[in-house]
């Protein structure tokens, strides 16, 4: 096991550039994941950077089940994430990394199910994000949302190194399977 977070980052990122450099899987939507979306409930997703896991048909589930959908709006690699309200007729701005993200003054709400990115995860669903702790604090905000890491199998890893402001996910959707916490 890489015990230290910038390499076992590297390691991962190299991994996922090249599974989504030879594959045209797709992430498609479980039937565990679409059973649990009622009408009315906020989706948080994401539009993917580079070779991030695509969470597209997960987004596409929900609406179809009546959920509203929500995207991440970053000011900065300090402040903490907003979710904003997301019709996806409505275009996006270009934000701080890249991000492609709803205008500022787009209504912020709260999430009930959060698809998150990650660069790698384990099997007690613990996971390894960009570092800036992001979605961490997104977390322990929504302490109620279902955390949902959206991922390619490769970013899988024996064990990820977790300190205490970690929090885990209650799920791991990759184009192979489904994981998830019992309680989830």
């Amino acid at each position: 096991m890489i015990l230290d977070k910038p390499a076992l980052r590297a390691r991962l990122r190299a991994d996922r550039d090249q599974f989504a450099a030879e594959s045209s899987t797709a992430i498609t939507a479980p039937e565990a994941y679409v059973a649990r979306l009622r009408p009315g409930m906020i989706v948080a997703t994401y539009h993917p950077i580079g070779s991030e896991a695509d969470p597209t048909q997960l987004a596409a589930a929900a609406a179809e089940r009546g959920c509203r959908l929500a995207l991440p709006h970053v000011v900065d690699r300090t402040a903490p994430i907003r979710f904003l309200a997301w019709d996806p007729v409505v275009p996006l701005v270009t934000g701080p990394f890249n991000l492609r993200q709803p205008d500022a003054d787009s209504p912020e709400v709260a999430p009930d199910v959060i698809l998150t990115p990650l660069v790698g995860f384990d099997r007690r669903l613990n996971r390894l994000g960009q570092g800036a702790g992001h979605y961490d604090r997104a977390f322990a905000r929504y302490e109620a949302a279902w955390r949902v890491g959206v991922a390619w199998s490769v970013q899988e890893v024996p064990a990820i190194p977790a300190d205490i402001w970690d929090v885990p996910l209650n799920a791991v959707i990759t184009e192979e399977a489904m994981l998830c916490h019992e309680e989830a």
